[in-house]
């Protein structure tokens, strides 16, 4: 059967939306089961959901002692509600708090082809899903326990059901009686997913879309006062709980502490001059970028098309905010990814030029070799000898994402062209986030001081030893999820307390000397129980982590 017949088959009704989340949980799921937690944030959204099941208070935010009111709760109850039902929080199984970001990125994928079919046929729809699904940075993002992915899931519903109103009202096919419903629910839950980016993605594309047609009037098809109805009673209850919880401290400090730095300055040295995205973007799409010149023409020439239009207003606008704002991070414009595949899919909707085709065959050789070249130089920095063969298949599928898929579009079969590109990179993003990655070993200090101490029975949760460990000179939150929220984050003297209280330590090199003479203070003598070598990946800094327990007292008589 011919690839276009399949294409048919398998979009067909609910089967296009079905297919393009299967693509996403396939290109998530090898790395969320076998890459360790990960620091900053992950290992921080991840510890507050494990505080919220131990403590039972879902409303306040907390990281140890600390309250964390930068984000909204919705992504740590869904963390919740998989941990619950699929693990337990004293376990720190990293997997269980990760599923939502994977079914925020299959959301994202299924909307994305939903959304699309209105405007260009269900098969264009499916590969748009599926474009979306297998970009490196969502591919990613669905192995990461934090916000983006669901964010993006939530957008992408949102702005998909809203797609399906503006075509309905410019004689696509029929939205449905819940399209509208469906938008107010993507955009409730991606407020309390993230605030207000979803609102700030939906308004401007609305705002420009009003611009654009000066035709407001299926606009009404939302429901406007049912809609917000919706959405108070969604966000309403724990915005109300917070709150008074904290007295109004919340929303202080996420706008005064975290949302108003990022719109006056580079937040946490996160700076970069506009144009940082649009660089960027051949990268993150990958393997999509071998469409991504015949999407440009088709932006160019086809605009007045009602799909190409929406497209066009949803990515433009926010993208030129996320450019604007001094603050940027990679994932800042994933909410957009779905208008970027929605323009590679009405480029394949027609025939695409020579120029494009070999730009995009350049373009995605280009990348896929670059991102080849980075797993072998990941190798050199923190791999050894054994790495080769997992770095080698990597390179191999990466590099052939873009290699063959460039060829197949010079030869004039996109379709083709796509669906080898899109399984080559599925397949290479799998060897590296599964294959390759958790053999880097000094990138993974906590989880590898974790296995040292369960080894030698010093992890509370086994019951043996005393707990909490302190922990001096490494305060990195991936160590804090593996030994639990007591685990005391000090200086040397409090790692001298410890011990001489027989509790275990963890302490780095630099504060081995003062360590050593607060032992002496305290009449205390410490076992070498192991070392752990390293790279804190988060400031770039080499760290030596040494496991202490308490000696042994010598017996009655024994021989000095």
């Amino acid at each position: 059967m011919k690839l276009d017949g399949e294409l048919a088959r398998l979009s067909r009704g609910w089967r296009g939306p079905a297919m393009a989340a299967l693509v996403a949980f396939l290109a998530g799921l090898p790395g969320l089961l076998a890459v360790p937690p990960l620091d900053r944030d992950e290992s921080r959204f991840a510890q507050a959901t494990a505080q919220m099941l131990e403590s039972r208070d879902f409303v306040v935010i907390r990281y140890q002692e600390e309250p964390r009111f930068k984000k909204p709760v919705g992504i740590h109850w869904l963390q919740a509600a998989t941990v619950s039902l699929l693990s337990r929080p004293e376990a720190r199984e990293i997997w269980a708090y990760r599923i939502p970001s994977l079914l925020g990125a299959m959301l994202a994928a299924a909307a994305c082809a939903w959304g699309a079919s209105a405007f260009f046929g269900a098969p264009a729809g499916l590969l748009a899903g599926a474009m979306l699904g297998t970009t490196f940075l969502l591919s990613t993002e669905a192995l990461i326990a934090k916000t983006d992915a669901m964010l993006c899931g939530c957008t992408t519903l949102a702005l998909a059901a809203l797609a399906r109103l503006y075509a309905e009202a410019r004689d696509g096919p029929p939205a449905g009686r819940r399209a509208w419903l469906l938008f107010w629910l993507g955009l409730s839950l991606g407020i309390l997913v993230k605030g207000p980016i979803a609102p700030m993605v939906a308004a401007l594309t609305i705002i420009a879309l009003i611009a654009v047609d000066r035709r407001p009037a299926w606009l009404a098809r939302l429901n406007w006062i049912w809609g917000l109805i919706i959405l108070a009673a969604i966000v309403g209850p724990w915005a109300g709980a917070v709150t008074v919880a904290t007295d109004g401290g919340f929303w202080s400090a996420a706008l005064s502490g975290d949302l108003a730095p990022k719109l006056a300055g580079g937040q946490e040295t996160h700076g970069a001059p506009p144009g940082y995205h649009t660089l960027l973007a051949p990268l993150l799409i990958f393997p999509m970028t071998l469409l991504l010149p015949a999407a440009v023409v088709a932006a160019v020439h086809r605009w007045r098309e009602p799909g190409v239009r929406f497209a066009l207003c949803w990515l433009l606008p926010s993208w030129i905010v996320f450019e604007a704002l001094p603050t940027k991070l990679v994932h800042y414009t994933l909410p957009t990814y779905g208008a970027i595949a929605w323009l590679a899919a009405a480029a394949l909707t027609q025939a695409i030029g020579p120029r494009p085709r070999w730009a995009g065959a350049v373009l995605g050789g280009f990348f896929g070799v670059v991102l080849a070249a980075a797993t072998f130089y990941l190798v050199k920095l923190y791999g050894d000898g054994s790495d080769l063969p997992a770095a080698i298949l990597t390179a191999l599928l990466l590099a052939g994402a873009g290699l063959l898929g460039g060829y197949l579009l010079v030869r004039r079969t996109p379709q083709a062209a796509v669906a080898g590109a899109l399984a080559l990179g599925l397949a290479g993003h799998a060897a590296l986030a599964a294959g390759l990655a958790p053999r880097l070993t000094p990138l993974w200090l906590s989880a590898r001081t974790e296995r040292a101490m369960e080894k030698a029975k010093l992890l509370p949760e086994q019951g043996i030893a005393d707990a909490p460990v302190t922990v001096a000179g490494y305060a990195e939150p991936s160590l804090v999820f593996a030994l639990g929220t007591p685990t005391e984050l000090a200086g040397p003297e409090d790692a001298a307390q410890a011990i001489s209280e027989h509790r275990p330590a963890v302490v780095e090199q630099r504060e081995e000397a003062d360590f050593r003479k607060a032992l002496s203070l305290y009449r205390a003598q410490a076992h070498l129980v192991a070392t752990v070598k390293g790279l804190d990946y988060s400031d770039g800094k080499t760290m030596t982590l040494r496991i202490y327990e308490a000696a042994a007292a010598p017996k009655p008589g024994a021989a000095p």
